[in-house]
């Protein structure tokens, strides 16, 4: 069984690829605010949704020590730091005489308005800053600390450089300052207004998005369908197809513990849901609840578990022998489990094909080169099982909290400009609704998912025990397609490609020029959208890029349309009502549990 890849990319790859962050547009014009900041803001918190990264926290002790590290950096390397103050020196008088080359990168939005070049005062402070952020970055990386230690002190550094941003100043941001003017003060009252508000209901950190206008059930998650069963864990939502006939083989939906699953049931035009009804599949997805401390005991197994329930009651109602199934981020790695419990019982024929959205599961893959696993220490581990074994749950507030603080820049300063210096509302948006409407996760499986990252138990047989049955992926057959996303942070395309690679090379695997959930909420009717597909042939992802052949334009969803026809068996009328004598309807979709808080 072949090691996930890691997720360096190759130069070659480069070539091929949008650059890292770079967001496209998921909606129609008419459907976003016409405010071009909007735009910006939109763009970057779509591309940055919360997922199963933050599970550990930085703690004040890992900040304290990485701190250390940069006072250690001064105290072993004071020649190097001269140096590099004496270069700094050097180019503060380039600046005050105007023969400075210095200029922010032009992706850089922070300094995208005119009057920081055309002002000599905001260009000057401009460069002095960027000059001086980039001569620290020089001297930490040119000192003799290990590269951990190097890695964590560039990161205290990037914390304080963002904060310490000319355009997070209403004294030094052009902006703000005219808008102050042009508004006779009123978007500084505004601005303090939101401020306190944060500061009162959202612990002080600036929100994100005006969810307001969606309402779950109203016009967010509307596709129709039928809670077909309930228990205390979990929803099974049965959507039936638009089509007159319906394939025999139905889909079974496993859908992040993290999240809820209506990121797949948006708005019509983007609806996955409702593209897959329309595709003729009879669709099952699975709603968990949202735990509390009484349910802190819940586990990966009882998950996994779930999982067989819902697979059972999705046979029964449609006389299927076997089912396909889904799952997206988390929900796959719950999936994995299930489908290693079923081989080890001899019932792996009761799953036919799978489909993996945006899931890693080699662990440790989906740390490497990233912030998080700067961070990642089996203390780090030991500190966040007992967090949430106190508190009986992890709350989705904290995680959207540490996941912010990932990427300052993107998901806290925008936000302190848009909403404090600028005096504007956060934007409307039903992504960063759907994102804001966080879930917990019991301490249990909390502490499940950082063993995971520990034990690597899909790469390493028999490392993992679901329900009293030890797990080998190794012994699991079944068709797989795996997608992954060029610009995802969350679970890197390279470790996606891992995931394929677990279930042998006749796997598909597809890469969407897109972020974590973009990758997945990819309707077509896009032009800027455009993918890869090929079987997961080759050993490392770099190599598979090179011989995935051209890029097909537009969305995967046809394309995966195909691939899920192919294997849902005969086509039959499709049914009349939804559930069974034995799991008859019980509400409406989207269910309770979506909506609690």
């Amino acid at each position: 069984m072949s090691k996930s890849p890691r997720s360096s990319q190759t130069a070659t790859t480069a070539k091929r690829l949008p650059a890292a962050g770079r967001t496209r547009r998921t909606r129609k014009d008419a459907d976003l605010p016409q405010n071009t900041e909007q735009h910006e803001l939109i763009g970057t918190a779509a591309n940055q949704t919360l997922a199963g990264n933050p599970l550990v926290s930085v703690r004040a002790a890992d900040l304290a020590s990485s701190t250390g590290y940069l006072l250690k950096a001064l105290g072993k390397s004071p020649l190097k730091a001269g140096y590099h103050l004496g270069g700094y020196l050097k180019e503060l008088r380039a600046i005050v005489g105007g023969t400075s080359s210095v200029a922010p990168d032009p992706r850089d939005k922070r300094f995208a308005d005119p009057a920081w070049q055309s002002n000599f005062l905001l260009r000057a402070l401009l460069q002095s800053y960027l000059a001086g952020q980039s001569e620290f970055t020089r001297f930490i990386e040119s000192t003799d600390l290990a590269p951990m230690e190097k890695s964590r002190a560039q990161f205290v550094a990037s914390l304080l450089a963002d904060a310490l941003s000319p355009s997070n100043s209403p004294l030094t941001n052009p902006a703000a300052l005219r808008k102050l003017v042009d508004t006779g003060g009123m978007s500084l009252a505004k601005g303090v207004r939101q401020f306190t508000q944060d500061l009162l209901n959202n612990r002080g950190l600036p929100a994100q998005v005006d969810s307001t206008p969606f309402k779950v059930g109203e016009n967010i998650a509307t596709a129709k369908g039928e809670v077909v069963f309930r228990n205390e864990m979990f929803e099974l939502l049965q959507f039936a197809p638009t089509t007159a006939n319906t394939y025999a083989r139905p889909l079974v939906m496993s859908p992040p513990q993290i999240n809820k699953y209506y990121a797949i049931d948006l708005a019509p035009e983007k609806s996955l849901i409702k593209w897959i009804q329309d595709s003729g599949v009879n669709l099952f997805v699975i709603s968990w609840r949202n735990p509390t401390s009484e349910h802190r005991d819940w586990g990966l197994s009882d998950y996994a578990l779930c999982l067989d329930q819902a697979v059972d009651v999705a046979r029964q109602v449609t006389g299927s022998a076997d089912v396909n199934m889904w799952g997206s981020c988390s929900g796959g790695i719950t999936l994995a489990a299930y489908l290693g419990w079923l081989a080890a019982r001899g019932e792996g024929h009761k799953v036919a094909n799978t489909s993996w959205a945006v899931c890693v599961l080699d662990m440790p893959s989906a740390l490497d080169d990233t912030t998080l696993g700067l961070f990642t220490t089996p203390a780090a581990l030991r500190a966040a099982k007992a967090s949430s074994r106190r508190k009986g749950v992890l709350s989705g507030q904290d995680m959207a909290r540490m996941f912010a603080w990932m990427r300052p820049n993107d998901l806290i300063w925008n936000y302190w400009v848009n909403n404090y210096l600028l005096g504007n509302k956060p934007p409307a948006f039903d992504i960063l609704a759907w994102n804001n409407d966080t879930t917990r996760l019991p301490a249990q499986l909390h502490a499940d998912y950082l063993d995971l990252v520990q034990l690597n138990p899909y790469s390493n047989p028999g490392t993992l025990e679901i329900a009293g049955e030890s797990i080998d992926m190794t012994q699991v057959e079944v068709g797989a397609y795996v997608i992954g996303g060029t610009t995802d942070h969350i679970t890197p395309w390279q470790g996606c490609y891992g995931t394929a690679r677990l279930f042998g090379a006749d796997a598909t695997y597809v890469l969407s020029n897109a972020g974590h959930l973009q990758s997945l909420v990819n309707p077509p009717g896009n032009p800027k959208s455009f993918f890869y597909a090929a079987p997961a042939a080759a050993d490392d992802p770099e190599t598979w890029l090179q011989n995935a052949g051209e890029r097909q334009q537009g969305s995967w969803w046809p394309h995966w349309r195909e691939w899920i026809q192919q294997r849902s068996g005969d086509s039959l009328p499709a049914p009349k009502k939804l559930g069974s004598r034995k799991y008859p309807p019980l509400c409406p979709a989207p269910g309770t549990y979506v909506m609690e808080r």
